[in-house]
């Protein structure tokens, strides 16, 4: 599709970005609630300018390459807060969608995304727009580089990770990015009773915030404000069929393999699970989740190799922690570096990070003798640096003892 011309205003506030006075005392609240010291006050009308210069466009909204659900409804959220400016936005991932709950987040909302291959055009793109992440989970960050897509917006509530510069940035300290699309919301595109596309939306964003809270059971005041703004819109009925779908045997079986390969050292569990699926790769997240509600562990690491079909294995892993004073991004970062070009191998947020890192010359499918000792080769150089992070020389030698094995 042709992109149409762009068709910028610059003089004077747009319409849109002067309802953002008349919902001052909201923001003004949230803020207080967030007890940061930082304000975001003026981020909904500073988004509201960036989105008129660009009226008329089409833009990528692009999430990591496993979307969650506080990624989904979140560009859910930016979709309709863009189409106000006449901007139309393509919700673009290039992975796979494999979590249970996800899966029906998407069938039963209806949600449109679009899966970007190799061979499909970005240069359609007058923009890009990084929802929930800061183009580090994302494959088609090069991409769009290389195609010159200029990065117009980010929102997350990760560390920072100064990979990408864009024309807005809200990046905060906040439980969940659709937390600040309910703020962005009430500001720039107010939910209306009786609209089944508001009550979708509504019902997104509730999953999404419920998701990263863990039910709210670890939300911040800013997130029940959200939440109860939302509250009004939701389909309840649908957001409990979400809630209750099933897990798949696949990943069930891999939450059995890292509770019967975990290791535990210091209140820490960590497991290697070996060879998953790439269509299973999301159990990874749930084992780690899993892992975590066992008793005497604050921290769980669950890690295994992935293979995407005709492209090049991956050694995939999520942290999840209940410690306060650990920092998932930190930990990550400092346990398994970054590689030639400096970009980390991992990073997170509080509670929670993941990463990924190439297998590099041993990928592929070998006889059965060789995946399994090039397993135990990746899966003890993975124990090995977290155990040192942690200050186990102990479970190192050990690790290192596994390989000579």
């Amino acid at each position: 599709m042709d992109i149409r011309e762009r068709n910028k205003t610059r003089d004077g506030i747009p319409a849109q970005a002067a309802q953002v006075t008349n919902a001052g005392r909201t923001a003004t609240a949230v803020l207080e609630a967030n007890g940061t010291g930082e304000s975001y006050a003026s981020k909904p009308e500073e988004l509201a300018r960036i989105l008129e210069a660009r009226r008329g466009e089409r833009h990528c909204i692009v999430l990591q390459s496993f979307p969650d659900p506080d990624a989904i409804s979140s560009a859910l959220a930016h979709k309709l807060i863009a189409s106000r400016f006449d901007i139309e936005c393509d919700i673009g991932y290039d992975g796979i969608v494999s979590h249970h709950e996800n899966i029906a987040l998407i069938e039963l909302l209806d949600i449109d995304l679009t899966r970007i291959c190799e061979r499909d055009e970005l240069k359609q793109y007058s923009g890009s727009v990084f929802v929930d992440n800061q183009g580090t989970t994302s494959g088609l960050t090069d991409r769009l580089t290389e195609a010159k897509v200029p990065v117009v917006a980010i929102v997350d509530h990760h560390e920072l990770q100064n990979i990408l510069q864009a024309e807005f940035t809200d990046i905060r300290d906040a439980s969940a990015t659709a937390t600040i699309y309910a703020q962005y919301l009430q500001a720039l595109a107010p939910l209306e009773y009786g609209n089944s596309e508001h009550t979708r939306l509504a019902t997104a964003l509730m999953h999404g915030i419920r998701s990263e809270t863990l039910g709210l059971s670890r939300a911040q005041p800013a997130d029940y404000l959200a939440t109860g703004y939302l509250a009004e819109f939701v389909d309840q009925t649908t957001l409990d069929s979400i809630l209750s779908v099933e897990r798949s045997r696949k990943s069930m079986d891999v939450i059995k393999s890292a509770l019967e390969m975990r290791e535990m050292r210091e209140n820490y569990s960590v497991s290697g699970v070996g060879y998953v699926r790439y269509e299973d790769r999301d159990a990874i997240p749930q084992a780690a989740d899993f892992l975590l509600t066992e008793e005497n562990v604050h921290t769980a690491i669950v890690y295994g190799i992935v293979r995407k079909p005709g492209e090049r294995e991956m050694i995939i892993g999520s942290l999840r922690t209940r410690k306060p004073t650990l920092n998932p991004d930190a930990f990550i970062k400092e346990a398994l570096g970054a590689n030639e070009k400096g970009r980390f191998y991992g990073g997170g947020r509080r509670e929670a990070g993941g990463f990924e890192i190439p297998v590099g010359f041993l990928a592929g499918t070998f006889d059965d003798e060789f995946m399994r000792r090039k397993w135990k080769l990746y899966d003890a150089q993975i124990k090995r640096r977290l155990w040192t992070k942690i200050g186990v020389h102990e479970a190192t030698e050990i690790a290192d003892a596994e390989v000579e094995e």
